[in-house]
């Protein structure tokens, strides 16, 4: 049975991020950066300028660190994926994907690719709500079967 008869196909471009981590990641980065720069405009005179400059710059690594951690993503349209997870950015042609994975315990899916390799897709993840998760995998699966090489069942 081809994978389009099982599950709708999900529409192309879309977009699949850990909403929850970005909701509670984005503004508490931004609260860091106003935190630790009024405390460092509001320390004693007893504390030194240099003092005030690596506690703001503090704060504004903490809300880095955070910023980081809501950046991950995974994007689909009609030409293939892009992955984006903490530091790096990858775009893989459809046919470059032969297996999506999420099973049982996975902190995440993972592509594997034509190369040998697999790819973690930390935007697809279990932590916002694990039917989220498997909806989004099998999207991404049943894509990757009608746009790419991928023939055989993949593990979702």
């Amino acid at each position: 049975m081809p994978a389009t008869d099982r599950f709708e196909l999900p529409a192309l471009p879309t977009t699949w991020a850990p909403r929850r981590n970005r909701l509670v990641l984005l503004p508490a980065s931004a609260v860091l950066v106003v935190v630790f720069g009024g405390m460092a405009v509001v320390l004693p005179a007893s504390w030194q300028l240099n003092d005030r400059i690596m506690l703001t710059l503090l704060g504004l690594v903490f809300a880095g660190v955070g910023l980081m951690l809501a950046r991950p993503k995974v994007v689909v349209d009609a030409a293939g994926v892009t992955v984006v997870n903490f530091l790096r950015t990858r775009r893989l042609q459809w046919a470059e994907i032969v297996r999506v994975n999420l099973r049982q315990g996975d902190p995440w899916v993972t592509l594997d690719l034509t190369d040998g390799t697999s790819l973690a897709a930390v935007g697809i993840q279990p932590g916002g709500g694990r039917e989220q998760a498997v909806r989004a995998a099998r999207g991404l699966r049943d894509l990757a079967e009608a746009h790419g090489a991928a023939s055989e069942p993949t593990t979702v």
